[in-house]
């Protein structure tokens, strides 16, 4: 039960790019100033993140006669930037870090692009790490700040078997992953016909704003000031990236190390708890180190009304779950797994008013990344449901793992059926190479049912790193 897929990253092809482009909406729009969030703002979201989905060439599926994704897509995004004009705008920042969209209508970056490629070659998986991901969504020079620059770049690859990639890159500050499938889910409408979105945008951005005055009434350990004093940051060279399928017999295999009282854990503080473990084996940190994991956890309906229907920023926050390596690896999972239920408990509509004061009070800080895995569950997202008039997404979600403003933390949690049909989850994990060797062995020999405890007895004697 080995769930290491390897992905067809020794697959090459060409690529070749018409010019970048501005899309403008295709009518005029207001032009306005429209503030960000305290929850938008902050440190940790000021960065680019890839999104990629893959489409057959379905006959049976056709846009009025106009077999070209290209022009199709092309207005359809135009379309939908007049309901969701504050895309084509530009972010400016303003006193005590404050971010503002400047709605100036200049549109979105688009690029079209050709591939000598077929869908079938990328092979019977798709999953990240993707081959030529960076020819795929091309970083337009000039194009990536976040600040006076597009908010967001669309690369649309037409291959040779008549299918296609949509590839998109998104300033984070803007929206969340149920945002931004908001806005994709409307392009497809406007592309398959429709003249408005089903779900009209609401921008209420001041409901997640901080209070007057503000007072942080809740813990926040994740924005913890965590001095990096041994170096344990995860060096960013030799790199490596790999996929992990967990379908039902893994998870059934996993949970043979959950404790009776347990039972009832959901697949992702399963998973959350093993991978956390196996990782912070892998990299080795001093026993007595505190190491910790963030759960990014959707507050829309912590609230009370709830955010409204159609709202698109950022909802979610990050809760920490903190212990020391020695009690992570030594103790059954049933440790870790407390840790990780109770870090998602905490989050209610009082945590999320606290953290929009703690922003305000501390300058907009940046989450804690030191000994630190975040973990991001985008399995009901729906990534893969967005339908441009092709049908739904072979692949839809994620374009890669270890993304964000300190690259190798993160892993998103991704819908995903195997060769076999099995629906499952697939977990791309960013690791540096001495590291990623580590943490497939342990997995594997969790998966296997060996005891996960009787090779860490002696943790405390296992070496730093660095």
């Amino acid at each position: 039960m080995d769930p290491i897929k390897q992905s067809s990253s020794q697959l090459v092809f060409t690529v070749t790019r018409q010019k970048a482009e501005l899309i403008a909406p295709a009518k005029p729009t207001p032009h306005e100033t429209k503030f960000l969030s305290d929850i938008d703002d902050q440190e940790g979201l000021r960065f680019q993140i890839p999104v990629i989905n893959f489409y057959r060439n379905d006959s049976d599926y056709s846009t009025g006669g106009n077999h070209d994704p290209v022009k199709v897509i092309k207005k359809a995004i135009a379309e939908t930037l007049v309901f969701y004009y504050p895309f084509a705008g530009r972010l400016r920042e303003g006193n005590g870090r404050k971010l503002m969209v400047d709605c100036t209508g200049e549109g979105v970056m688009f690029v079209e692009a050709d591939a000598d490629v077929t869908l079938e070659e990328f092979g019977d998986e798709l999953q990240p790490p993707f081959p030529c991901l960076e020819e795929l969504l091309y970083d337009v020079p000039g194009s990536a700040g976040v600040l006076n620059c597009p908010l967001l770049l669309i690369q649309v690859t037409r291959l040779k078997c008549g299918g296609f990639i949509f590839a998109l890159r998104l300033n984070h500050t803007m929206s969340d992953a149920a945002g931004l499938v908001q806005f994709m889910t409307a392009v497809g409408e406007m592309a398959r016909g429709a003249s408005v979105p089903s779900t009209l945008p609401v921008w209420c951005r001041e409901l997640l704003n901080s209070r007057n005055p503000p007072r942080v009434t809740c813990t926040h350990h994740e924005y913890d000031e965590v001095p990096d004093t041994k170096g344990t940051i995860i060096p960013l060279d030799d790199m490596v990236h790999k996929s992990f399928f967990f379908g039902p017999s893994e998870v059934s295999a996993l949970r043979r190390f959950i404790p009776p009282h347990l039972g009832k854990s959901s697949t992702f503080e399963l998973l959350t708890s093993v991978l956390w473990r196996c990782r912070t084996i892998s990299l080795k940190p001093d026993p007595e180190e505190e190491v910790r994991v963030l759960c990014i956890v959707n507050a829309r309906s912590k609230f009370n009304p709830p955010l409204p229907n159609g709202f698109y920023g950022n909802a979610f926050a990050f809760p920490v779950a903190v212990t020391t390596a020695a009690k992570l690896c030594k103790n059954p999972l049933g440790y870790a797994l407390e840790l990780v239920k109770k870090a998602k408990s905490d989050v209610t509509e009082e945590y999320m008013k606290s953290v929009a004061d703690l922003m305000v009070m501390k300058g907009r800080p940046h989450f804690t990344v030191v000994r630190t895995y975040l973990v991001s569950d985008v399995t009901r997202a729906g990534f893969g449901e967005v339908d441009f008039g092709w049908g739904k997404a072979v692949y839809g979600g994620p374009a890669k793992g270890g993304v964000g403003a300190i690259p190798g933390v993160a892993s998103f949690y991704i819908p995903f059926r195997n060769k076999n049909g099995e629906n499952g989850i697939v977990v791309p994990v960013c690791l540096p190479a001495f590291a990623m060797e580590i943490f497939v062995r342990e997995l594997n020999g969790m998966l296997k049912g060996e005891d996960p405890l009787g090779k860490y007895t002696n943790y405390a004697i296992i070496k730093p790193a660095l």
